[in-house]
């Protein structure tokens, strides 16, 4: 985001409109004069670009450890290309065990919905802990119940081995009454940009 409007402002970057994923990276930008717009009037985008909590060699995602996987989401979706970008470090044999999936559920019945998820064949062996304190850190900072920018709860499901399907699961977990959203992003990614020790390197 930075970046962007260093490149707006010097002159190398014209004519473009970004949309936001979050409340944090809209404020961000429009500290910086980047003009935006919504999906209501934009539904059609040229390119998303965003980081990623975790990559598989199928170019499989988790992300929502900010808690914006919901927005994330419906923005890529809506993108010609979506690049990824990140460090060695988030790529991995099978998504699940370095990092959390989260899971956007509705407050009602909440504890209810947390059960029937961690019930589903396809995330057999998960341990649901429903995010406490910020909803941007997975990490727990707080009492109180981590409420996202829709108003809704995030339910993160660790695993202590690989993931066998990360396909079906993400279909099982949607098509849950009272999921609104997941992490898991299949199918999605046009390019892996990837900052390693020997340089940059692209998977596509």
């Amino acid at each position: 985001v930075e970046r962007v409007g260093q490149l707006l402002k010097s002159g190398d970057l014209k004519d473009i409109v970004c949309i936001p994923t979050s409340v944090r990276t809209k404020e961000q930008a429009e500290s910086l004069d980047i003009p935006l717009v919504t999906l209501d009037t934009h539904s059609k985008l040229d390119v998303a670009i965003d980081g990623a909590d975790e990559v598989d060699p199928d170019l499989n995602l988790v992300k929502g450890g900010g808690g914006a996987l919901l927005r994330e989401k419906m923005v890529e979706v809506c993108a010609d290309k979506f690049i990824v970008i990140v460090d060695e470090s988030k790529l991995c044999d099978g998504l699940g065990p370095g990092f959390p999936v989260p899971v956007e559920i509705t407050p009602f019945c909440h504890e209810h919905t947390m059960r029937t998820v961690a019930g589903l064949p396809s995330c057999s062996g998960c341990k649901p802990v429903l995010r406490m304190g910020s909803s941007s850190s997975n990490v727990n900072d707080g009492d109180e119940i981590a409420v996202t920018d829709n108003g809704n709860y995030i339910v993160d499901l660790h695993f202590e081995v690989p993931i066998k399907d990360a396909v079906k699961m993400a279909e099982e977990i949607k098509n849950t009454v009272g999921v609104v959203d997941h992490g898991l992003f299949c199918g999605l990614t046009t390019a892996v940009i990837i900052a390693g020790s020997d340089g940059i390197s692209v998977k596509d």
